[in-house]
């Protein structure tokens, strides 16, 4: 039998738990070696001590009390539908707990936030290799955006223009 899933809100105290799943999906992912964030970074991002919003907001997903996976993600917002987005940088489900249905529910939680919000759109990337995720995320309707390639500035590439 499945395990009832509680999702919540991140606290504080769960930056701990944050960093362990973040390095975890670095792993899955093949890019362990870039993890450079510390307790002390996330919580500076995730719960400012001042009256900034934060940058990010992470929700854990439990079952039976066990941590099983979580979702990060930040608002953006779209030009051409004038409305805001949520861009779920990560989702990640521990192993063990795949294809019981957790994914689908973290997942489903940030949508009814998304809406609730009054977002256009909701959108996030796939490593081109992670077929299941594709699978998945297809499964859902979700399309992939062909037309689209990502850049990125990161590092001496970034810094370079301050």
């Amino acid at each position: 039998m499945i395990p009832p899933l509680q999702i919540r809100p991140a606290s504080a105290a769960d930056i701990p738990l944050i960093l362990q799943l973040i390095r975890e999906l670095a792993v899955y992912e093949r890019l362990a070696h870039e993890v450079t964030a510390t307790e002390a970074a996330l919580s500076a991002q995730l719960f400012p001590d001042d009256d900034s919003a934060p940058a990010a907001y992470c929700v854990l997903a439990f079952a039976d009390a066990q941590p099983v996976g979580f979702a990060l993600y930040f608002f953006n917002f779209s030009t051409f539908l004038a409305k805001p987005g949520l861009y779920l940088e990560d989702l990640f489900v521990r192993p063990d707990y795949r294809g019981s249905g957790y994914g689908r529910a973290l997942l489903l939680h940030l949508a009814a936030i998304a809406n609730a919000r009054g977002c256009g759109r909701m959108e996030w990337s796939v490593l081109d290799w992670n077929q299941p995720a594709i699978d998945f995320y297809q499964k859902l309707g979700a399309v992939p955006m062909q037309d689209w390639t990502i850049f990125r500035l990161t590092g001496s590439a970034l810094t370079q223009y301050s």
